[in-house]
């Protein structure tokens, strides 16, 4: 529709001035109909984003092709993605960026067989995204139960939350062996380093680029996020603590795990057994607690 008078001895901004409309909705196009094939397609792509929303227009150009049959191009898929306002789950904000002046540590957990709690523990940060903008989730798995021994949520990513994370978890669970990050500034900061030093815990980094280094919390991120965070879509900071407590209880205490024989990792922290010929302090004189503490001290150096 023209709202202009071409006619008029005013120019176009004057007769916008005087009727009080921006230019841009007197120069916007009229809208374009949409071909009834091109909704067909758009309908298509929905039905593979909702089925898989981690799917890209590369990933979803080849769903068509092949579960549909439709051939169109990449670019084409993306500029309907575009359209329908959607696009692919994935990582956004980087939350492992190096400082080059940091100390960095060597991999220790290559080929060595985890085989108790406390053996290793792992840490890393994932991004939530809310409608006001992204908070941080930090967790700290035990490698042999996948148990979450603690967590914390912040609106920011200093080195301080991660610290409060790992000094819970030596409270209430002990020192582990080996400790594994990857080699992101908080974990390299000289104040977290120095808690893993005092606790006597050896430290461990994943290779530079090797998220796979640190599958059990890669692992973990990926439960939490499509169980919990993205059906949920927490909207306020308040709301993403609420949730995710409850889930990480659920996680620990109720959630069956394949990898354990479908029993919940807390369960499995809690009812591992030592060794037979490594017995319960209260059971032991004093100078066969010393003993023990020997053969504990020899199963920590065969890791390596």
């Amino acid at each position: 529709m023209n709202l202009l008078d071409s006619d008029s001895k005013l120019s176009a901004r004057e007769q916008c001035s005087v009727m009080k409309l921006s230019r841009n909705l007197v120069y916007r196009p009229e809208p374009v109909e949409i071909k009834e094939e091109d909704l067909m397609l758009m309908r298509y792509i929905l039905v593979i984003h909702d089925e898989l929303p981690f799917y890209g227009c590369r990933r979803i150009r080849y769903e068509l092709r092949f579960k549909f049959s439709i051939f169109i191009s990449k670019n084409k898929v993306l500029r309907f993605m575009e359209r329908l306002g959607i696009r692919a789950i994935g990582p956004r904000p980087n939350t492992s960026k190096p400082m080059k002046e940091h100390k960095k540590y060597a991999y220790l957990l290559r080929n060595i067989t985890i085989d108790q709690p406390n053996h290793v523990w792992s840490t890393d940060i994932t991004y939530i995204e809310t409608k006001f903008g992204y908070c941080y989730l930090v967790a700290i798995v035990d490698w042999y139960s996948r148990a979450i021994l603690s967590y914390r949520i912040s609106n920011t990513m200093e080195a301080s939350f991660c610290i409060d994370a790992l000094n819970e978890a030596i409270a209430k669970y002990g020192a582990p062996l080996i400790f594994n990050t990857d080699q992101g500034s908080q974990f390299t900061a000289a104040s977290f380093l120095d808690v893993l030093i005092a606790n006597n815990i050896n430290i461990s980094m994943d290779g530079k680029g090797r998220a796979t280094d640190n599958a059990i919390i890669e692992r973990f991120w990926r439960n939490i996020k499509y169980e919990d965070i993205y059906p949920r879509q927490y909207k306020t900071m308040e709301e993403v603590k609420n949730g995710v407590a409850k889930y990480i209880d659920f996680y620990n205490n109720r959630r069956p795990h394949s990898s354990l024989g479908y029993r919940n990792p807390m369960k499995v922290y809690a009812n591992f057994s030592l060794p037979s010929f490594i017995a319960s302090p209260e059971d032991c004189t004093i100078n066969e607690v010393v003993d023990n503490w020997i053969r504990k001290s020899i199963l920590r150096k065969l890791v390596y």
